[in-house]
C-alpha cells in the first residue's frame, strides 16, 4: 500500500531528527514516498537521498516562508497581510532566484533569532542569549524551535510546545517579525525553477490569522499547483471547504503530517496524500527527479 507524506522537517531546519534519522523513521512507519521540506533550505536533500532504502522514494522540496494578502478588505486594526508557507517540490536548487532568496531568508532568520533571544533574556536571565546558537548545528537554518529548546534547557519552560504557546508565540512581547517572500513571487520562483508549488496548511486557524480562499484562486492563475488539505491543524469543516475549492480551481489536494520529530506531537504519516494526487504533481515537475531508493 502506498503511504505518501509530502511535508516533513529535519534538523537542517526545525525538526529534531537528522535527515538520515527522518528517512529511518519514515521507513519504519511504512512510508513509501517521503518529501523532505525543510524551511528555506535544500541542505538535507543529499543526506536523505544517500540513505534511502529500496522501495522508498524521496521527493525533494522546501517550505518557503512567505507573506500573503489576507484576501479580506482591510479594516481598522486588521493587517492586510498574513504570514503563510508555501511548499515547493522538485525545483532546481541552483536556480539563481531560489539561491538568492534562500540565502536572504536564512540571514533574516539568524538576525531574528538573535533579537528574540536578547528580548527573552532581558526577563529570563537564566537564558544565556549568546549561547542559543550553540543549539543550532552547522548548516542548519535557525528558527524559533532552537530558542524553544534553549528555554527548556534553561528551565524556563518544560517543553518546546509550551514555549510556542507563550513566550515565543506570534505577537508576544518577545516576538520579532522577519521579511518573508511575497507568496506570489515564491510561486513564480518555484515554477521558473521547474518545480511545483503547493500552499501549506492555509486554514490552520489555531496558529493565528489565515487567508480567505480567494487568495488560492489568485495564486492558481499564476502557477499554484496544489493545496494542502489534510493537515493536523485543519478541522473537518475546513478540510471539506478546501477540498471543494481545490476541485473548483483544478488544484491538487495533498495531505501531510508536517512532521517535526519531538518538537511536535504529530507522528509521521499521520496525514497522507493519495497516489493519484502525487502523480498529478510529479507530472507538472521539470526541475529535479524523484529519487528512488537503491
Amino acid at each position: 500500500m502506498a503511504l505518501i507524506d509530502l511535508h516533513t522537517h529535519s534538523t537542517v531546519s526545525d525538526g529534531t531528527e537528522t535527515p538520515e534519522e527522518l528517512v529511518a523513521t519514515a521507513a519504519a512507519a511504512g512510508v513509501t514516498t517521503l518529501a523532505l521540506t525543510d524551511h528555506d533550505t535544500t541542505g538535507g536533500w543529499d543526506r536523505a537521498a544517500a540513505v534511502l532504502p529500496r522501495g522508498m522514494r524521496l521527493v525533494r522540496g522546501a517550505e518557503f516562508s512567505c507573506v500573503s494578502p489576507t484576501g479580506r478588505p482591510a479594516t481598522p486594526g486588521d493587517k492586510a497581510t498574513v504570514s503563510v508557507h508555501l511548499l515547493g517540490y522538485l525545483f532546481d536548487p541552483e536556480h539563481p532566484a531560489i539561491v538568492a532568496e534562500q540565502r536572504r531568508l536564512v540571514a533574516e532568520r539568524v538576525e531574528r533569532l538573535r533579537k528574540m533571544a536578547r528580548n527573552v533574556s532581558a526577563d529570563y536571565p537564566q537564558l544565556d542569549a549568546d549561547r542559543v546558537f550553540d543549539l543550532v548545528p552547522e548548516g542548519t537554518t535557525p528558527g524559533r524551535p532552537h530558542l524553544g529548546r534553549a528555554l527548556v534547557a534553561a528551565g524556563v519552560v518544560e517543553s518546546v510546545n509550551e514555549a510556542f504557546a507563550g513566550i515565543l508565540r506570534t505577537g508576544s512581547k518577545y516576538y520579532e517579525p522577519k521579511t518573508d517572500t511575497p507568496v506570489e513571487r515564491a510561486v513564480e520562483m518555484i515554477v521558473e525553477a521547474g518545480g511545483v508549488a503547493v500552499f501549506a496548511h492555509p486554514l490552520a486557524r489555531r496558529r493565528g490569522r489565515v487567508i480567505e480562499t480567494s487568495v488560492l484562486a489568485d495564486l492558481a492563475r499564476i502557477g499554484l499547483s496544489g493545496v494542502e488539505v489534510d493537515h493536523p491543524d485543519h478541522d473537518p469543516a475546513d478540510r471539506e471547504l478546501l477540498r471543494g475549492v481545490a476541485a473548483e480551481l483544478g488544484l491538487v489536494p495533498t495531505g501531510s503530517s508536517d512532521f517535526h520529530g519531538t518538537n511536535k506531537t504529530t507522528p509521521i504519516a499521520a496525514e497522507t496524500t493519495a497516489p493519484d494526487a502525487l502523480d498529478e504533481l510529479l507530472a507538472k515537475a521539470a526541475g529535479v527527479d524523484v529519487v528512488e531508493g537503491a
